[in-house]
């Protein structure tokens, strides 16, 4: 009993760090987090869940809350933070496979849904697979580049990092 508890506590601690500095970085760097074109270092954070699974809701709840704190509109708030959800789920579902493909479910949920957000909610008139261009290449920069070096940066410490609880 003691040890799942502790093992619960150790999974909401990670999980709310990570929210945490997802909302940090998400609205330190506001001016390239929003919008058409748009490269969102905190997406960098996607690589997570190949480490642990604590960070699928902790992704989910920082994405959420940043859209809420940087004054998105409601279906960004629900459509973006459900596509970096479905980015999150995925790679911890590819976390056994090969590190390369870990960056590519983010990538493809948020410039498959992004723009349609884009398009629909803020009344950009710019062409939907344009949006998915722009939203696409800004998560390549984010999850892809900055991603894979987290992962590295982590990979090499994460039976220190993310170790269980035991």
């Amino acid at each position: 009993m003691k040890e799942t508890k502790t093992l619960n506590v150790q999974f909401v601690t990670q999980a709310a760090v990570i929210a945490a500095i997802y909302v940090v970085l998400t609205l330190l760097f506001a001016p390239f987090s929003y919008g058409e074109v748009q490269v969102r270092l905190s997406e960098a954070l996607t690589i997570l869940p190949v480490f642990t699974p604590a960070a699928v809701p902790g992704l989910f709840v920082g994405c959420l809350l940043s859209n809420i704190l940087g004054g998105c509109i409601v279906p960004d708030i629900i459509f973006g933070s459900l596509a970096t959800l479905t980015g999150a789920v995925f790679t911890y579902l590819l976390r056994n496979q090969s590190r390369f493909l870990a960056p590519l479910p983010p990538i493809l949920a948020n410039a498959l849904i992004v723009p349609f957000v884009l398009r629909f909610g803020y009344q950009v008139p710019l062409p939907i697979p344009f949006m998915m261009l722009t939203v696409g290449i800004g998560e390549v920069i984010s999850c892809g580049v900055l991603g894979m070096i987290l992962y590295a940066a982590l990979h090499r410490y994460k039976n220190l990092i993310f170790k269980p609880v035991s």
